[in-house]
């Protein structure tokens, strides 16, 4: 199902010293060849990522999207088909993804938080006699450090997240079982009837083809992650079928991976995560086959 992005907008502040908004909350994605950054690393002074600027979209808190991820949107609105030129035209076809989260206060103004940053690559634009449907797919977390413009749209200054460097230790063999795990999802999945007006889910497929790419063209290396660290997103996709309680904790788990910079972590949750939804696929198979 296609996502909007022509959505209210959550009243954001005028840029001057007294925006209430939380850098600390924010979270990441990348940038092109011709733009240099500095990989975030586990030591306690890191050097200050050079400040990278892009057109910024935001999205509602349960509209979290993760490296890797496919998601397609409608955007009708002249602010976000003027935001969508200047992805194709001056951003190399990037654009960053982030989620505007309204934040109580005490003060009249209203607050809000920028989280869950993610630098996204336009795949295809199809155009419309009402705007446009634009395919993304998420590349890596960002930090947005700043906030440059508010009208028409957003434009900000950001930075790449990565993980901290792991020792490897149990690791390769913990990727070799989410991959499997990955494929034996997608397998069963095919197996699935859907109706005819639901196409049948295969993002996770798609989804470990791109994290297994070995070029990515457009792109400065030091914002494309790691091979591991792209797998490790890669296993946190839908499932045809699923049910409002299963998205819902599937957002969960996207937020949780979003939060963490361990890789093992998120590589032995997204395990748990695929090998659940294999449960869950092999049953709704059992019955459609009685």
């Amino acid at each position: 199902m296609a996502a909007s992005a022509s959505f209210r907008f959550l009243s954001p502040p005028a840029p001057n010293p007294h925006d209430r908004i939380h850098p600390s909350l924010l979270a990441c994605p990348t940038r092109r060849r011709r733009l240099r950054a500095t990989r975030c690393s586990s030591t306690p002074q890191p050097p200050p990522s050079p400040r990278l600027e892009f057109p910024l979209l935001p999205f509602q808190p349960a509209e979290v999207l993760i490296p890797s991820e496919c998601k397609t949107l409608h955007l009708y609105e002249a602010r976000y088909l003027a935001l969508l030129e200047e992805a194709l035209y001056k951003r190399q076809n990037s654009l960053v993804h982030f989620v505007l989260d309204p934040v109580l206060s005490s003060s009249s103004k209203d607050s809000f938080a920028v989280r869950y940053g993610c630098l996204v690559q336009i795949e295809s634009v199809q155009k419309l006699d009402f705007g446009a449907l634009v395919s993304i797919r998420g590349v890596c977390r960002v930090n947005i450090k700043n906030l440059l413009q508010m009208e028409p749209y957003l434009r900000g200054d950001v930075s790449p997240m990565m993980d901290k460097s792991c020792d490897g230790t149990g690791l390769g063999l913990r990727i070799s079982r989410l991959r499997e795990s990955m494929c034996n999802l997608h397998s069963l999945q095919m197996k699935l009837k859907v109706p005819e007006d639901e196409p049948l889910q295969t993002n996770i497929k798609s989804s470990l083809m791109w994290s297994e790419k070995e070029t990515f063209e457009g792109y400065d290396e030091e914002f494309i992650p790691g091979l591991v660290e792209r797998l490790s997103f890669a296993a946190y996709q839908s499932v045809s079928g699923m049910s409002d309680a299963e998205l819902l904790t599937l957002q969960k788990y996207k937020i949780k991976a979003m939060d963490s910079t361990d890789t093992l972590e998120r590589v032995n949750s997204g395990i748990e995560y695929v090998e659940h939804n294999i449960g869950m696929v092999a049953a709704r198979l059992a019955i459609q086959n009685i």
